[in-house]
């Protein structure tokens, strides 16, 4: 095995073996003692939700550098792999994890109650949208099509901060 095409198969075969035993010792946790599980599902979604923030805001950065790449330069193609493999082994996995994780909370924890909760979902649901744009755009670019300026690209990358500011004072304040 060599070149980037292995390196990435071992890589990936290290994360699902990584993943897998993960996934045994937390049902063995849930297994002997369900009761300790609710602070492990909220530990991986805090660091899921990290994962995915961090993805959103690099994306839309990889952006406003592809734009100044002319199409079909070295660096032009450079960018696209860097923004597939971001959006695809990063910001997309974390996602999942971060709802399956933050979703179970609200209902083992919350039973979906409060008002905090409601106005999170829907910050949360904002940001997936942004992150359903964002992943357009990873076609666009990857098919030469973007018509958006870097100085969007820049704006767009504000708006998962600010969702993310929204978010943490809502689950840190609970302020209704």
């Amino acid at each position: 095995m060599s070149g980037p095409s292995s390196s990435g198969s071992v890589a990936a075969y290290r994360a699902v073996v990584a993943l897998a035993i993960f996934a045994v010792l937390t049902g063995l946790l849930f297994w002997l003692n369900p009761e300790a599980l609710y602070p492990w599902i909220k530990a991986v979604h805090v660091v899921a939700v990290i994962s995915w923030m961090a993805g959103m805001l690099y994306l839309p950065r990889l952006f406003v550098y592809h734009c100044d790449a002319p199409a079909g330069s070295v660096q032009s193609e450079t960018f696209k792999i860097m923004e597939r493999r971001l959006l695809r082994a990063i910001i997309n996995p974390a996602m999942i994890v971060a709802w399956s994780a933050g979703l179970w909370m609200a209902w083992s924890g919350f039973a979906f109650s409060g008002g905090w909760l409601h106005a999170k979902l829907v910050a949360v649901l904002a940001l997936t949208g942004m992150h359903g744009y964002l992943a357009g755009a990873v076609r666009r670019f990857a098919e030469d099509r973007n018509t958006r300026p870097a100085r969007h690209w820049r704006i767009v990358n504000e708006v998962p901060t600010l969702l993310m500011i929204a978010i943490v004072i809502l689950v840190v304040v609970k302020p209704f």
